[in-house]
């Protein structure tokens, strides 16, 4: 293993010269004077004072050599639409995207919001975003109105663009009106709104002066020629909202030079991809992998990206292989949820079409179970590289690194941690390191490599608080994540250390549904614990606690009350959040300070040892869940 290791090595202990090294694979307007700076602790500035710019990386540069190649393949089974776009096409649809920005007045720096489904217009906007130096916000287009809300009253867009709705399992899910709510209920909203009408909503709704057709606009700026803004290498890109343990999502804010770097280097170090090869990424753009995966990694290193609106199993579950072989996908990215899902399903549907193109398929966003790991390689017949990252560090933390060495895999492990990543297994109180096969808490040294997020939007302090604030005496970033380490050196990550579950890949905070929750009018309080599921990997259930009895004295009264609740949750944050299971209690367990004993909750409905209990204020508190649950 003395490649991988001695790499990886070099990117810790001489960071200056490996990085130069890696930001030769990206294009520079002006060079940059220092590798890194490191003078305010935890704050990394990387590349500094070099001028670069994403859209030009990702699509400018590769016009001479493959502007005739194919940049970016649509594919929808739910409307039965293929698109291709050559990177001159590419080219074209970003300008004038550009240039209808540009002439609603954003500029740089400023917002824009970008709610969409999985279409092309989606990525145009993306794109055109940074073309101008504009910093964009993808919002997952399954959020609710009162979750958009917040997002749009923290990053102020001046811009939202949307669709009049996206498509699943062949309906319609209109976003219109959910926008329309969200601008209701932001104190800061956009000026304008851009809607991609794709004919799917046709009573949608348009507020004269605000709402302005895309369509429409792209005809004006048919020709437009929109110039890149060369941005300082600090200066931000974008900002993608994630779950925390408290109600407020966080704006991850992300670089423009470190960025670039850190995907360019992956694309040939990790995933194996070379300029002209096809990548795979089954991801949405709402989540890290879709930003990462479809958009920008894959553009940046000259090949062809797919974007897939569809479900897994829908014409029927071969959909997938299907695409791989049409489109001679090199490599795949998905998720274990996905995988499951398909393992379900008749195993001829995975042997139906040829899978010779396809190297690899990598897994991430939630722990990947041996079994689902085995089934799925010898199901393809296709190496399984399992890693794992976060929305924060916006690529691989954990992975096999096979354009570096190919190593031994092992089933039920990411392997290694990725150049660039000084991981370490910390004790939760002493932080010490923890010895091998010891549970510890995955912390990483900084300063963070490249790519990964600098601060938390507008909130330095919040960076600060949340990640780096484990231990009195010692500065770490904090994965919330336990893991362990094999004598061999493979690590095995075990779940949260915090209040935030994980629901198919998508972070969820129990705070936020629990809010959501409450704002029934009929709950006086809840407890959301995240639940071991054999599909999604766990699953939020909720224990509440009525105003009124009378509203769960009868199975009918009950059930009623369960789908007011249910309903509620996907008003206020969507069906994502939605409770596996409401449970109604007259009270929920807390230690004599008032504190929810949420652990003991979460070991009770998983048929665990609640552990020590001797803090509790009413051990009659956890009778009523152990009844609630053996009731269902």
């Amino acid at each position: 293993m003395a490649t991988y290791k001695e790499f990886h090595r070099r990117s810790i202990a001489d960071r200056d010269a490996f990085w130069r090294e890696q930001a030769k694979l990206v294009d520079w307007q002006t060079p940059f004077r220092e590798v890194l700076d490191y003078g305010k602790p935890p704050f990394a500035r990387w590349f500094v004072g070099g001028r670069t710019n994403l859209c030009h990386n990702a699509v400018d540069r590769h016009l001479a050599t493959r502007g005739e190649q194919a940049a970016l393949v649509y594919l929808s089974t739910e409307t039965n639409e293929e698109r291709r776009y050559t990177y001159r096409e590419l080219h074209a649809e970003v300008n004038r995207f550009a240039g209808i920005l540009a002439g609603l007045g954003v500029g740089r720096g400023d917002r824009v919001l970008v709610y969409m489904p999985m279409i092309p217009e989606a990525a145009f906007a993306m794109l055109a975003c940074v073309r101008i130096g504009a910093v964009h916000s993808v919002v997952f287009g399954g959020f609710a109105a009162a979750s958009l809300a917040t997002r749009i009253d923290d990053a102020r867009p001046k811009v939202m663009v949307t669709a009049d709705a996206g498509m699943r399992g062949g309906k319609a899910v209109p976003y219109k009106h959910l926008v329309d709510e969200s601008i209701r209920l932001a104190q800061h909203p956009p000026k304008a709104v851009v809607i991609v009408d794709r004919g799917l909503d046709t009573g949608m709704p348009r507020t004269a002066g605000r709402d302005l057709d895309y369509a429409a606009l792209r005809k004006q700026h048919m020709d437009a020629q929109v110039p890149c803004a060369w941005l300082e290498s600090s200066e931000p890109s974008y900002i993608l909202y994630t779950s925390g343990t408290t109600g407020k999502p966080k704006g991850v804010q992300r670089d423009t030079g470190g960025y670039a770097v850190a995907l360019a280097s992956t694309m040939r170090d990790i995933f194996c991809v070379q300029p002209g090869e096809t990548m795979f990424t089954t991801s949405d753009i709402g989540w890290v992998v879709g930003h990462s995966y479809i958009i920008y990694a894959p553009l940046i290193n000259g090949s062809t990206t797919i974007m897939y609106e569809g479900l897994p199993i829908r014409p029927d579950p071969a959909i997938w292989w299907k695409i791989v072989e049409q489109h001679k996908v090199r490599t795949m990215f998905s998720s274990p949820t996905a995988i499951r899902v398909l393992k379900k399903q008749d195993p001829a549907y995975m042997k139906r079409h040829d899978l010779a193109s396809l190297q690899y398929l990598f897994l991430a966003g939630e722990p990947l179970d041996e079994p689902t790991a085995r089934w799925a390689a010898d199901s393809l017949g296709v190496e399984i590289v399992d890693n794992y990252w976060q929305t924060e560090t916006g690529w691989p933390i954990l992975s096999a690194q096979p354009g570096v060495e190919k190593t031994a895999r092992k089933f039920g492990s990411p392997s290694f941690p990725v150049y660039g990543y000084d991981v370490r297994l910390l004790h939760e109180s002493t932080g010490a390191e923890v010895g091998a096969n010891e549970k510890g808490v995955l912390m990483i040294m900084p300063p963070l490599p490249p790519g990964c997020m600098t601060t938390v939007w507008g909130d330095d302090e919040r960076f600060v608080r949340t990640y780096f604030s484990t231990f009195r005496d010692k500065l770490a970033y904090s994965t919330f994540d336990w893991a362990t380490r094999d004598d061999d050196g493979y690590y095995f990550v075990l779940g949260r250390t915090d209040d935030v579950i994980n629901v198919a890949g998508h972070r969820l905070g129990t705070r936020e549904i629990e809010e959501a929750v409450q704002a029934h009018s009929g709950i006086a309080e809840v407890a959301v614990v995240g639940v071991a599921d054999q599909l999604k990997g766990q699953v939020p259930v909720a224990f509440a606690v009525v105003k009124d009895a009378a509203r769960t004295a009868t199975a009918e009264a009950a059930a009623a009350l369960r789908k007011e609740v249910m309903d509620t949750v996907d008003r206020q944050l969507g069906a994502i959040a939605r409770p596996g299971q409401v449970h109604f209690v007259t009270l929920l367990p807390k230690t004599r300070s008032g504190k929810l004993l949420r652990r003991s909750i979460q070991a009770l409905a998983e048929g665990r040892d609640p552990g020590d209990l001797t803090t509790i204020e009413d051990p009659g508190a956890l009778e009523q869940i152990r009844a609630a649950l053996a009731a269902k």
